[in-house]
């Protein structure tokens, strides 16, 4: 099982902190990307992908992911704020 997981804002926009996918082999991470659209809206897809969005793989942070392997925690962190 994958986990991907939303945190913040983007938890409170698609109304879910988690997602498991079920994933037979490792995939590139525009694939994994697709098959997450296959789970959320278009819009979701779109935010998940702005630019100022990082991505945790396994609480690793990557400025480029490559590939997402069964088993994998994806996290998607929105930018912080603070004040």
């Amino acid at each position: 099982m994958t986990t991907v997981l939303f945190f913040a804002q983007l938890r409170e926009r698609l109304g879910c902190e988690r997602i498991d996918l079920e994933l037979d082999e490792p995939l590139g991470f525009d694939v994994f990307m697709a098959r997450l659209a296959n789970e959320l809206d278009v819009d979701a897809i779109r935010e998940l992908q702005a630019e100022n969005i990082r991505i945790a793989i396994n609480q690793t942070l990557l400025e480029h992911p490559v590939e997402v392997v069964p088993g994998d925690e994806i996290a998607f962190l929105p930018p912080v704020t603070g004040g």
